[in-house]
């Protein structure tokens, strides 16, 4: 992992079209500003992981963690 350090309203480009700039710093937190092409997805890890998560369940068709309906299974 590369690890920058940046100051605020300092940017960090990735490849040729893609760049980070931090836009503030506010105790524990730092706002990011992100400019990347439409083709890109860029998402924060919870978000990117529920999706996955989603794509999963899609792929078994869903059932992969049936709830209960309250039925017997052999009703």
């Amino acid at each position: 992992m590369l690890v920058l350090s940046r100051k605020k309203d300092e940017t960090i480009i990735i490849g040729d079209n893609i760049k980070v700039m931090v836009i503030d710093i506010r105790k524990d937190k730092v706002r990011l500003g992100i400019e990347a092409p439409r083709d890109v997805s860029v998402h924060r890890r919870e978000v990117y992981e529920a999706i996955q998560k989603e794509k999963q369940a899609a792929e078994h068709g869903g059932n992969e963690h049936p709830q209960s309906s309250g039925v017997p299974a052999d009703a």
